[in-house]
């Protein structure tokens, strides 16, 4: 009688054993478990840790709560100033409801896939290049609302949208590198003459002060000299104040002729008394 209640225990123990390894389940940390019975949704969303489920009944469906990096292939469109684009993007989202990403939609990563595709081909037919280009942020926040709108139902947040890359024709890239060209030369150009206009004043005041002082022409004269001489160059070049040619010119003039002198008086004879 002994005997057959050790068995008996045993083969209870055996079947207890073999129930709960058939009926435990362990979630991580970064999951939650949603249970669904007989193709129902049972209770609450299962915590992270050790879970018991029904056997044969019960199907646990782990969802991943972590952040998700999905890249959005490059999509081909054309802006709203009629230029062809190719851009890329990525999209970070995370699951906040684990239940409602397993009952409403049947596979939320393709879902929200397709729609960031959708929603990027959106945003470049409504932005012209030049948002592409440089006012990414916009874009960004414009895009990231257009997804996270049908998201909401399905459980997901999305967390950021990035514009990655905007390719560009190369016939538009030559156009956009001789536009900046030309910019940076009118720019240039507007500089120096800029400058010209600033010397030409600065140069009349110095005549003019030179012109009150005529030894400061001399001392510009000779301040000319020495930053030449500092060149260490073999011919020296000395310039001449217009003053001193005209000076030298004068001096090489002839001189007038002069008169005639009047003979003198012819002398009186001496008297024969004297």
């Amino acid at each position: 009688m002994l005997e057959e209640l050790l068995g008996a225990a045993a083969v209870v123990a055996t079947g207890g054993l073999v129930y709960v390894a058939a009926a435990a389940r362990v979630v991580k940390q970064y999951e939650r478990g949603v249970v669904l019975r007989l193709g129902r949704l049972r209770g609450e969303v299962r915590p992270p840790g050790f879970t018991l489920v029904v056997p044969t009944v019960d199907r646990l469906h782990k969802v991943n709560m972590q952040i998700v990096t999905m890249p959005i292939p490059a999509q081909e469109g054309i802006t709203r100033d009629n230029v062809t684009v190719r851009v890329d993007a990525v999209v970070y989202f995370r699951v906040v409801d684990a239940a409602a990403a397993v009952i409403n939609v049947e596979d939320y990563r393709f879902a929200v896939s397709q729609m960031a595709q959708t929603s990027l081909r959106s945003i470049i037919g409504k932005s012209e290049l030049d948002d592409l280009l440089s006012n990414r942020e916009k874009l960004n926040e414009g895009l990231e609302l257009m997804i996270d709108s049908p998201a909401i139902g399905w459980g997901v947040q999305i967390d950021r949208v990035e514009i990655k890359d905007v390719s560009l024709p190369d016939t538009m890239k030559r156009s956009m590198a001789r536009q900046a060209e030309a910019d940076r030369e009118r720019r240039a150009r507007i500089i120096n003459a800029d400058a010209e206009l600033q010397a030409s004043k600065k140069l009349a005041e110095a005549a003019k002060e030179m012109s009150e002082q005529p030894a400061a022409l001399q001392l510009r004269l000779l301040q000319t000299v020495v930053a030449v001489a500092a060149e260490k160059n073999s011919t020296l070049v000395l310039p001449f104040p217009v003053e001193l040619l005209r000076f030298l010119e004068k001096a090489q003039q002839p001189l007038p002729p002069h008169p005639p002198q009047e003979p003198p008086p012819p002398a009186l004879p001496k008297d024969v008394d004297e």
